[in-house]
């Protein structure tokens, strides 16, 4: 049986937890070797390929970016950036079961083409990115990680897409999920740690506050497992980023996306490659990103993967000194 855990979210008015708190946001271990053919349509129109040969988009070196990557880090000529693997489009491992492929992988290609690098992807837990780029074992991570306040005090980012989650439930169900009252008293799953789990909690509370019946929160150790209890009925919503709710609606017939709500709530965020506070990569990452935006690379990496409207018009630097303000922005 798949390890679950459950808890009432009334029960989960918890003191801050940094390092839970600094994970990403859905849950390692998805795998595209279960998909045949390896390269499908999907109802939305793209074709998703899901082998080993990718094909990437790459880029040219841009001169000035690479020029602002500190020597300390571009010394063995190489970007080493850690992915989770935990989610179709954003980064999973491909049909051979061990290829990371994926929208991050592909974004992380361009930056290290701009800054004139090899790339060298790690796969990692959300539980270990935060302590190995600390470490200094990662130089950087591409893993749909949203900015935060609690990320904000140990890393560095580059904002580089808009950062939503999404309610996806069985294709027979009436929800419409649009704030705290929608989830009373249903069964929702969440990655433990995340953004979606902190936005569930909040509405809970306010539940509470009002004498209504709080959701229950149910935790699975994968997003297969994940997905089984909801198509299985053990659960009445899944919350999980927003590209990977859509994904599944447009790739299977059983389920749908029934709301949409920014990663940030109850303000905006990003999602942004993260590093290590102050070592001086983050501004070379943002001048990479920028370049891959003006030449029209980086579009067309979000447009293979189906995530166009999520693209931004520029990529900023995030530091803890204009979080609040820099994290923000309009898509294109």
């Amino acid at each position: 049986m798949p390890r679950i855990r459950t808890r009432l979210l009334a029960l989960a008015v918890l003191p801050a937890v940094v390092l839970p708190a600094l994970a990403g946001c859905s849950d390692p271990g998805a795998s595209a070797a279960a998909a045949s053919p390896s390269a499908s349509a999907a109802r939305n129109g793209v074709v998703y390929n899901t082998s080993p040969e990718q094909n990437r988009i790459r880029a040219q070196k841009d001169p000035t970016a690479a020029a602002a990557v500190p020597a300390a880090i571009g010394k063995d000529g190489k970007l080493t950036v850690a992915t989770t693997a935990g989610s179709i489009p954003l980064s999973f491992h491909a049909t051979d079961d061990k290829t990371p492929i994926g929208v991050e992988v592909d974004i992380a290609q361009l930056v290290a083409d701009k800054l004139g690098l090899a790339l060298d992807v790690q796969v990692t837990s959300w539980e270990n990115w935060p302590l190995k780029t600390q470490s200094g074992d990662f130089e950087a991570v591409f893993s749909n990680v949203g900015i935060n306040k609690d990320r904000a005090k140990l890393f560095d980012f580059s904002t580089y897409r808009a950062a939503y989650m999404g309610f996806e439930a069985k294709k027979s169900s009436t929800y419409n999920i649009k704030g705290a009252d929608d989830i009373s008293g249903l069964k929702v799953s969440v990655g433990s740690g995340t953004n979606q789990e902190k936005i569930l909690l909040a509405w809970n509370k306010d539940l509470e506050s009002r004498g209504k019946a709080p959701a229950t929160l149910q935790y699975y150790s994968s997003d297969a497992d994940t997905i089984l209890a909801l198509s299985s009925g053990r659960t009445d919503l899944n919350i999980a980023p927003y590209p990977s709710v859509s994904y599944r609606e447009n790739t299977r017939n059983d389920l749908k996306v029934v709301g949409k709500v920014n990663a940030g709530w109850p303000s905006e965020t990003l999602v942004a490659a993260t590093t290590l506070k102050g070592n001086g990569l983050a501004p070379a990452i943002t001048d990479a990103l920028n370049s891959a935006i003006k030449d029209g690379s980086y579009g067309k990496v979000l447009a293979r993967w189906g995530l166009s409207e999520e693209a931004l018009p520029e990529s900023k630097t995030v530091t803890a000194a204009n979080f609040g303000s820099a994290q923000t922005g309009k898509t294109q």
